[in-house]
């Protein structure tokens, strides 16, 4: 009885104790279901979806890569993802300068491939040549230009002179793992334009990266297919950058003979381009730069090493007009002194590409 008092007595004093309780605990589960709506939300931000999928079977929105560029809506302020599956797409493509904020991803960049075969003297149905400029495959002149996992090629063939496989006119653009296959002049940039490149392979015969932009090489691969020049910048008098590879492999093909690839020769007296901690092959000649026959851009051009290391790198057998560099000038080569905040955004590692209806 005495037992049974004393409980009653105490029931009021636990309906307290669940209340204080209640209130104690009623934040944290409150906290812990805010946690559970951010991971959730977060875990959904985690994936984009694409606006267009490109399929050369039929299978995706488009065939063709310029059917789904032009789908694209005009002047955007954002980006516009086309994702392109794996095949062989042989056709002209033109990013136009209203179409910004393209954003290409293929599914894989070796067989992924978007190709042409114009070159500079081919004869177009007006009765005009192409031209240089005009014979690339593939044309970037809208801003904020970006493509991931994809070939870019030209293959008119190492005895056709000029044929670019990419120009590139718009203001800012972006490239990672992509592929630029083909000879002489494949990769072109205008003045005054930015280019990011991470790793990405090119390859070429001669003046196989030329222009007048600024453009950071990031760990890429520059193969040559014959004897001849790297680089044929024309770097504007008043530009405070041109090319600057960083980390970059430089190799051949096997049948290319010893020390017969300039890094490269002045398109233009101003030429810019810096090679910073990059292994060089047997193929590079000795005296690592050509003056175009023109003694005069000697005093001119910017060309500068720093670190460079292999056969290749040969810094006592450099032309006298060159430059190797001390540490402290090396890093006004940096990513962060040259490009950065000047290149669109690749998609970042952890976010995924929805391409599902």
């Amino acid at each position: 009885m005495l037992l049974l008092l004393k409980t009653k007595n105490y029931i009021p004093d636990i309906s307290m104790l669940c209340a204080i309780l209640l209130i104690a605990v009623y934040p944290i589960l409150l906290s812990c279901s805010n946690s559970s709506e951010t991971t959730s939300t977060e875990e959904e931000d985690k994936t984009i979806k694409a606006d267009g999928v490109v399929a050369a079977d039929g299978t995706g929105d488009y065939k063709t890569v310029q059917e789904a560029i032009d789908a694209a809506p005009d002047n955007a302020q954002e980006s516009y993802y086309i994702y392109i599956k794996n095949g062989i797409y042989k056709e002209v493509i033109t990013v136009p300068r209203n179409k910004d904020h393209i954003h290409l991803v293929g599914e894989d960049a070796a067989t992924t491939v978007l190709t042409y075969n114009n070159y500079a003297s081919r004869i177009k149905p007006d009765g005009s040549d192409y031209g240089t400029s005009g014979s690339a495959s593939f044309f970037v002149r809208g801003n904020n230009f970006v493509a991931e996992n994809i070939t870019f090629e030209n293959t008119a063939g190492i005895n056709a002179g000029q044929a670019l496989a990419i120009n590139i006119g718009g203001a800012h653009s972006s490239f990672r793992n992509c592929r630029f296959l083909g000879h002489q002049d494949t990769w072109y940039a205008g003045n005054g334009t930015y280019q990011y490149l991470k790793d990405c392979f090119i390859e070429g015969s001669v003046d196989f990266i030329f222009g007048g932009s600024t453009a950071f090489f990031d760990n890429c691969q520059l193969e040559s297919t014959r004897n001849g020049y790297i680089t044929a910048a024309s770097t504007p008098e008043d530009q405070a950058y041109g090319y600057v590879f960083h980390q970059c492999t430089l190799t051949a093909r096997s049948e290319i003979a010893k020390s017969s690839v300039y890094l490269g020769r002045p398109w233009r007296p101003h030429a810019q381009a810096v090679f910073i901690d990059c292994a060089m092959d047997k193929h590079i000649q000795q005296s690592g730069w050509h003056n175009w026959g023109n003694p005069d851009n000697e005093r001119t051009a910017f060309y500068a090493e720093f670190n460079s290391r292999g056969w290749g790198a040969s810094p006592e057998t450099r032309v006298s007009w060159s430059r190797q560099l001390p540490a402290e000038e090396a890093v006004k080569f940096s990513y962060d002194k040259v490009i950065a905040g000047k290149h669109p955004d690749f998609i970042a590692d952890d976010i995924n590409l929805d391409i599902e209806p």
